[in-house]
């Protein structure tokens, strides 16, 4: 490809709305450009880079037994209605209705897709097991699409779904997924974990996500350097935290004028943080009241209460009609008397002893209070519902917790039956009975993974890319196009590495040699070879190896030999 033909409209200045790193550099270096909100059109730099990380994705889905198809993007209502997810998955899901007013939606994943085609085809466990992928485009109406392709609104996604006939054939699936997500993020060059992870709207039983480490990232991570655990803050498992024992003092109540903070409480009271019970209440969509209480120092983990309490799917803060119906007050809440609502209590506030919670009457609190005494074990669900923090201890070896921030890229769960039961996909067992599919779901972000490397590798010149995913290997540059003998000469060397093999980009532009050099470092290269008048005279080529701005000279009869060696180490 030479460069007087190739469409990379670079820019100097990042779009006003760009937030991260990524999103800046792909504007600038032409990679994307906006449609509207959350939905990008991806111009022949950025769609390089994007197919060749869908091409490692899908060797290596074809390594593990993986199959390519296509699905339909627009999925009938009917589908989702029989599993049950139709109201469900929210206002992320885009609906629509054809001109017969019959329902559809645009696919913001296809458990009920691919499930829906197998029942209705695999009917024999010798037909098992199965596993089959798409890449194609997914569409969630997010509440607030930002961060240019980390949170859009139209996206591309490579899915796999595998059917297994017995638990034990879906976990087999489910690692060779594990190892096969490994090494995809490998390849590409990426510093990732794999993190225990809430399944979500997915359902079903564990997953991992894979999560990309970088300052910028969503999601925060907590890991142990001395067993190797690693878990989203929304998944993480937390021990017991126990207290010391101390003698049982009487339930009392006192006044606490204006002290509706667990800050002002402590203070107000004298008391140390950790000894006062932290209220938080929510309401859900069946606009169900739910008090979470957790310890003052904790903070509460809302997917942990979701996974809680049984049928809630969304959670939204609560209203003080709401609060107040239930007979409390916001800011003077506990579970002490209370009767019109769902209490959820954190595992270490029951251990707890003559600790401070809210008396559910304006000014007023509990002291003394002793969970396992004081709160009717009978009416509340007792649960790990807060969220990690620093320091906590590991729930496999104990060692003391530490955070870090990544971007998710990719996730595996296991499903088990929850679809194949919902959607009544059986196959006949070897001993004639009939029995759903054991089901795995494997998703892998792309446009992600491709932001996910930007943020992972750049400095303030541009991107850094890995070889492996760069839309161009190398990139030939003669100093001054206009000069025949250097354009020749950088010809021959374009033609000698594109017969080698290399992904090679000739700036044939008539350009001014800085701007060519910027553009070369602003869009990621990993190797520039500049052809100057210096070159012709002495026959020595220059390489630039972006990643470490080290210049190398080679000598013209050995170039392409060096540089093909000298890919092999970036």
């Amino acid at each position: 490809m030479r460069a007087t033909e190739l469409y990379a409209p670079t820019l100097r200045e990042s779009p006003a709305e760009a937030e991260l790193i990524s999103h800046k550099l792909m504007f600038r270096a032409g990679f994307i450009r906006k449609a509207a909100g959350g939905i990008y059109s991806y111009l022949p730099l950025g769609w390089r880079t994007m197919k060749k990380i869908m091409q490692i994705i899908r060797e290596e889905m074809d390594a593990k037994g993986g199959q390519e198809i296509m699905m339909p993007i627009t999925q009938p209502a009917e589908m989702w209605k029989e599993s049950g997810r139709w109201a469900v998955y929210g206002d992320e899901m885009m609906r629509l209705k054809d001109r017969h007013g019959r329902e559809f939606a645009l696919g913001p994943t296809h458990e009920e897709m691919i499930t829906t085609l197998i029942r209705d085809e695999v009917r024999s466990y010798k037909q098992l097991p199965l596993m089959l992928y798409q890449i194609q485009n997914k569409y969630r109406d997010e509440i607030r699409p930002r961060f240019g392709l980390m949170r859009s609104r139209e996206f591309v996604m490579k899915d796999l779904y595998s059917f297994d006939k017995d638990v034990e054939g879906m976990n087999i699936s489910y690692q060779k997924m594990y190892d096969a997500y490994s090494r995809i993020f490998e390849r590409c060059g990426l510093k990732f974990r794999a993190v225990e992870a809430d399944n979500g709207a997915i359902g079903g039983g564990h997953s991992h996500e894979f999560t990309v480490l970088a300052p910028s990232g969503e999601s925060s991570i907590a890991y142990c350097e001395k067993c190797n655990f690693a878990a989203s803050d929304e998944k993480a498992e937390l021990k017991i935290i126990q207290t010391a024992p101390e003698e049982l003092k009487p339930l009392e109540k006192v006044q606490t004028p204006a002290c509706h903070t667990i800050e002002k409480v402590k203070n107000f009271l004298k008391v140390p943080i950790e000894k006062t019970i932290k209220a938080v209440a929510f309401m859900d969509d069946a606009e169900r009241l739910i008090l979470a209480f957790v310890r003052g120092d904790h903070e509460v983990n809302e997917i942990k209460v979701i996974n809680s309490v049984e049928g809630a799917n969304h959670l939204y803060m609560a209203g003080d009609k709401l609060i107040e119906k239930a007979g409390t007050v916001a800011g003077f809440m506990s579970p002490i008397g209370i009767s019109n609502a769902i209490i959820v209590v954190d595992q270490s506030v029951m251990l707890m002893t003559n600790a401070v919670a809210g008396a559910n009457e304006i000014d007023a609190h509990f002291i003394n209070v002793t969970p396992k005494r004081d709160f009717d074990a009978e009416k509340i669900i007792i649960s790990d519902i807060r969220m990690v923090q620093e320091g906590d201890p590991c729930p496999h070896c104990g060692e003391k917790l530490k955070m870090t921030r990544g971007i998710e890229v990719g996730q595996v769960f296991t499903l088990g039956k929850k679809y194949s039961e919902a959607l009544h996909a059986t196959f006949l067992d070897e001993d004639g009975t009939t029995k759903p599919f054991e089901m795995g779901c494997y998703g892998i972000g792309v446009g992600r993974t491709m932001a996910a490397a930007i943020e992972q590798n750049n400095d303030a010149d541009g991107i850094i890319w890995n070889r492996a995913i760069a839309p161009f290997e190398v990139v030939v540059v003669p100093v001054n196009a206009k000069d025949d003998k250097q354009l020749a000469f950088a010809e021959e060397i374009y033609n000698e590495l594109q017969k080698s093999g290399v992904d090679v980009l000739l700036d044939d532009r008539k350009e001014r040699a800085g701007v060519k050099f910027k553009d070369c470092d602003l869009i990621g290269y990993p190797l520039r070879v500049t052809i100057s008048p210096k070159t012709l005279e002495s026959g020595k080529i220059e390489v630039k190896v972006r990643r470490s701005g080290e210049f190398l000279n080679f000598e013209r009869e050995n170039c392409v030999k060096s540089i093909l060696e000298l890919l092999e180490t970036l």
